[in-house]
């Protein structure tokens, strides 16, 4: 076997320097804000990561649900369990390619059968962690990994971790024979991954064949961004090729800035009887990893490097959630806005048809002719406008005026306008959301219509406007020129005459000249309501009439505008989440950098 990157330049250590020994345990983690401690801030950071939520279908979503699940991994497997006991054994997890000779390689290390191996894939279904008895504890205890059950057998379930004990083992070290990066099955392959994120030391283990295959290379420039340290095998090489094949791989080591990784060739062999590799084989990889199983100060060194690695990477990944909660909450705003215009437009067209005179049409323009009297009321009104009020009063006090239909005509006409206004929100919102990748994820094609109970609520705004408008009449006239005003049928009368200006002009009484080339309904109305109340009292009850019935459409269509806006509300995040992302990720880094992992001591 061949070495590149030769530990022995380094004293025998992986290619980092040998610095202090281990320090003290950090207390417990805090919950206090105040506590500037690296576990704390850790603490912080994961509660934070936990209130995050990527529930909107954006680009950038699906990998912010793996960050963040990959993230609170990270602190639960490796970060905090590690930070509480900087002298626990260091743990090598040994990772590589489907059929990389993963398992043989550590049985050989170890001089026992302890993980299985063979032709079947992937063999490596559950991860087998070897360790000296002296450490049993430590792993058993379940701080490291903790989702993984213990288990003293070999095991089908990935989510179990076999411990395995090896009375020659050397204490300090522990080896981790992980699934495949690459395998076939989806489980296989992210608990690979949740285990290279949990190891102190990367030993990755690649063939001849293998070893420029893309996935490999993509954990590794992973493991080096994060800082991790790292030894490499190149197993199975044809010894006419061993030259040519690790100067090559030496090469792209260092096109990816790993070149201080050690790096061990294995030349292509036969097992032994019991599936090992030869002693002479692995004898110069064994050596180096009993060398760095003595040397205290070498693990510790390992252990802050990759540990200090860890925490280095964790800012820019939580920028990057912060990036993805921020355009959340971007979207669910610029999708609320598209509902909320829909309905603001529905609102104005409502306000428009108020002045526009388009309610008075059809068979309100007919029960109104009939109400005050059609030909001789228009005839008489401008020479006559004096005899008005006494015509008035005598009609109010003999016998009511054909109020039903009137009153009806007008309820029929506004419900047919909010029901149209309200049928043309809801489509122009659902084609707003239909038009976003996010928006179409929130759709339900009922959506596209008014509610069901739309119609029902609708007669009952404007029966309940009306009752609003008679009482409004009753209370503004009791101390007006209101002749009649002991009668219920005048109150009904004069408050349907309001209603009709309200449909007519709210903001303004035509007089004179204006008076007589106004449109025919308009005049009567106003006029009437000027001839009982006067013309200032006619702009009040006109005026508090119309912003009544205004207001009522306002809650009616804001309920319509709800069904959008509560599917929306299930996706937004709360504003304070992303400041808080940021906030605990800055925290962090703070505390790591007074921390002094690399240093050996905390600085000032």
């Amino acid at each position: 076997m061949t070495t590149h990157g030769d530990p022995a330049s380094h004293s025998g250590t992986p290619a980092v320097a040998a610095r202090t020994g281990p320090r003290d345990a950090p207390a417990a983690p805090s919950a206090d804000p105040g506590d500037e401690s690296l576990p704390a801030a850790l603490e912080a950071l994961r509660v934070a990561i936990g209130a995050a939520r990527f529930p909107l279908a954006l680009p950038s979503a699906e990998a912010a649900r793996r960050d963040a699940a990959a993230l609170t991994q990270q602190l639960d497997d490796y970060l905090l369990p590690r930070l509480s006991r900087l002298d626990a054994p260091l743990l090598v997890v040994v990772g590589g390619s489907t059929g990389a000779g993963k398992s043989t390689l550590v049985n050989s290390l170890v001089k026992a059968r302890v993980s299985a191996a063979g032709v079947l894939r992937p063999t490596t279904r559950s991860p087998v962690l070897v360790c000296s008895p002296a450490d049993t504890s430590w792993f058993r205890q379940g701080e490291l990994l903790p989702g993984l059950t213990r288990t003293n057998e070999p095991s089908e379930d990935p989510r179990t971790l076999q411990i395995v004990t090896a009375p020659a083992f050397p204490a300090g070290l522990a080896f981790l024979d992980a699934p495949d990066i690459d395998s076939v099955v989806d489980a296989n392959r992210a608990l690979a991954g949740q285990l290279l994120a949990a190891a102190d030391l990367w030993l990755f283990v690649t063939t001849a064949a293998r070893y420029a295959d893309a996935v490999p290379w993509e954990l590794l420039r992973s493991a080096r961004a994060r800082g991790t340290v790292i030894a490499m095998v190149l197993d199975r090489v044809p010894p006419e090729a061993a030259d040519e094949v690790s100067a090559h791989l030496s090469e792209m080591l260092a096109e990816q800035g790993l070149d201080q990784a050690p790096l061990f060739v294995l030349p292509e062999t036969r097992v032994d009887g019991q599936g090992l590799l030869p002693e002479r084989i692995t004898t110069p990889l064994a050596d180096w990893f009993t060398r760095l199983a003595a040397d205290t100060n070498a693990r510790a060194a390992v252990v802050r490097q990759t540990l200090d690695g860890a925490l280095a990477a964790l800012h820019p990944t939580v920028e990057g959630l912060a990036d993805a909660a921020d355009e959340q909450l971007t979207t669910v705003d610029a999708l609320d806005e598209r509902v909320r215009t829909a309905y603001r437009g529905a609102h104005r067209t409502v306000e428009q048809g108020l002045s526009d005179g388009r309610l008075l049409r059809g068979e309100v323009l007919a029960r109104w002719q009939e109400f005050v009297g059609t030909g001789e009321f228009f005839r008489t009104l401008e020479a006559r406008i004096g005899q008005l009020r006494d015509r008035m009063v005598a009609a109010l006090s003999g016998r009511p005026a054909p109020a039903a239909g009137l009153r009806s005509a007008i309820e029929s006409q506004l419900v047919t306008l909010l029901r149209g206004v309200a049928a043309e929100a809801a489509e122009q919102a659902y084609t707003g959301w239909k038009a976003h990748p996010a928006g179409v994820a929130l759709l339900d094609p009922a959506l596209a219509r008014p509610g069901e109970d739309l119609p029902a609520r609708a007669e009952r705004l404007v029966r309940d406007w009306q009752r609003g408008v008679l009482e409004l009449v009753r209370t503004q006239g009791s101390d007006k020129r209101f002749v009649a005003r002991t009668a219920a049928y005048a109150v009904n009368v004069t408050g349907l005459t309001v209603m009709i200006a309200v449909f007519a002009s709210t903001a303004f009484i035509p007089t004179g000249l204006e008076v007589a080339t106004g449109a025919g309904t308009t005049v009567a109305a106003q006029a009437v309501l000027q001839a009982i109340f006067g013309d200032q009292a006619v702009r009040t009850l006109a005026a508090k009439a119309r912003t009544d019935l205004l207001e009522r459409v306002r809650t009616l269509l804001d309920d319509e505008a709800g069904r959008y806006l509560t599917r929306s509300a299930t996706a937004r995040l709360d504003a304070e989440t992303v400041g808080a992302l940021r906030a605990a990720a800055d925290r962090v880094e703070t505390a790591r950098r007074r921390s002094g992992l690399t240093t050996g001591g905390p600085t000032a």
